[in-house]
Order: structure tokens, then sequence, then C-alpha cells
């Protein structure tokens, strides 16, 4: 809190205090700027919950989905502090919180999201890409040797087996099943769809969501706090803290390795035409 906001409190002039939390990007295990992981949020989290005094935490969600374990991961991390510190977490979508950013969003108590939003989107997908004809057409002959027989699942320069992608489906379903589990444990009778429809992947606007009770209300971050809390809300955004590793990384492998990144992330933002 800075010294404006502390003078402010000490001589009685500000409102209740709301820590905010901005979830924004892919989520992925590595560390890159504009990934979501548990090792990058969590600290943010537990600064949001230390502020003993707040009458909530707001979490605003932005993200087009991404790993389906870190994302448990930080949901499951947001529910541990919000029963240990006895606090309401409010989330607020604005872009977009589909697949496992939906995932996230459902830790709140409440998910307030902009009638535009994408919501939803919850399901699992696994793509790759075959280059068997385009080895055939340079003449390049593919050598592979394994110990196990299915080491080589899915392998993009030999031809699809129906077995291989007959077990790379029995782990959707089972990812999948994770992913039901939890909205259902979450959402409960708040849910006003049946399963055919909520849980095939689809998405939807945020106008709809609410509908399906995919999300409670409409709505965007300060109309609703001040509404709640008051014109004198103050607002805390938690930032993470600068230091030796938040340099930015030098070299043509880094370079390329962000480039690629990048792709990648706008590869996921496209599926929702974002």
């Amino acid at each position: 809190m800075g010294f404006r906001s502390w003078m402010k409190r000490k001589m009685g002039q500000s409102g209740p205090v709301i820590p905010i939390v901005r979830l924004h990007g892919v989520i992925a295990a590595d560390q890159r700027p504009g990934r979501l992981n548990i090792e990058a949020v969590a600290p943010l989290l537990s600064r949001a919950f230390s502020f003993r005094q707040a009458p909530a935490v707001a979490i605003v969600v932005n993200s087009p989905g991404g790993s389906a374990v870190q994302s448990r991961l930080i949901s499951k991390r947001i529910r541990d502090l919000a029963d240990e510190h006895n606090k309401p977490v409010l989330v607020f979508v604005e872009d977009a919180a589909a697949s496992g950013g939906y995932f996230i969003a459902t830790a709140g108590d409440e998910i307030i999201a902009d009638p535009s939003s994408i919501v939803g989107s919850i399901g699992v997908i696994f793509a790759g890409f075959g280059f068997v004809e385009t080895l055939q057409k340079t003449g390049v002959e593919r050598r592979v040797h394994t110990s196990g027989r299915n080491k080589s699942t899915l392998d993009p320069f030999l031809p699809e087996k129906p077995e291989d992608v007959e077990r790379i489906k029995r782990m959707e379903t089972d990812i999948h099943q994770v992913f039901i589990d939890w909205v259902k444990m979450r959402r409960g009778v708040r849910l006003k769809a049946d399963d055919d429809l909520l849980f095939t992947g689809e998405f939807w606007s945020g106008v709809r969501g609410l509908e399906l009770g995919l999300v409670d209300s409409l709505g965007d971050l300060h109309e609703v706090l001040r509404a709640r809390f008051g014109d004198k809300v103050e607002l805390v955004p938690i930032s993470p803290r600068r230091g030796l590793f938040s340099l930015p990384r030098l070299g043509f492998a880094a370079l390329s390795g962000d480039i690629a990144a990048t792709i990648a992330d706008r590869s996921v933002w496209a599926r929702l035409g974002l």
C-alpha cells in the first residue's frame, strides 16, 4: 500500500481495500512473459489474500486456456487460500475465460463477465501435424528405434495408427471428466443446461453464458466493486515483483524461442477469434 493510501486510511478518508490479481495469457508450465502457471501466479495470490481487512479478493481472468494441469493447480490454490482466509473471491472475465481460463474462473464464488466476453469451451484438445508425404517427396528416410511398442505414439513422420488415436482419446476423456467434475462441483445448481450442451467444448458470449449458468452476472470490475463497496473503495493491483530473473533474455536461441512461443500463444487465442 502506497504512502497516499496509508495517509487516507489514517485520516479516515478511504473506503475498503480490494486487492486485484490479473491473470492474463495462455496457461502453460514454461516460464515466459504472458504465460500463466502456478509458479508465477502463486506469489500474487498469496499477497492478495494477505490483506486482512479486505472484504473480498478480485481476480480478473483473460485467458483462452492451455495446460489442464496448471489450470487445476491455479484453481485449487485460489480455493485453498479463500478457505484459509475466509474471503469471498469475485472473478471478472474480460475478453475470455475459455477452456483452462474457465477452469480458473470457476474457482471464484461469483463470476462476473463482460457481455461480449467469451466463456466456456469445456473440453480437451490434442493437436499436431503429419509430415509422412513430405518425407517421401524429399527422399528422406525416417529411422526410429524404441524400447516399448507405444513410445512413438503419433510420431508426425510416421503414418497415424488407429490404436494411437484410441489411446489419445481415452486420455482426453479422463482429463475432460476432471474438468466436468470441477465445474459441476463449483457451479452446482447454478448450471441451467444439460451436459450434452455445456460440456461439448462449445464457447459462448457472456450474455449466453449468463443464460446457461456459466456466469452469475454481467458487468466490469470498477462498476461492480463500486456498487458493492461504495465510491471510496480502493482497488490495489497485485503486480509481479521485478527482480534478477525478470530481466530480458538475450541471444538468438532465446529470441527464437520467444517468437515461437508468441506464435503458439496467438494460435490459441485465434481459436476464439481473438
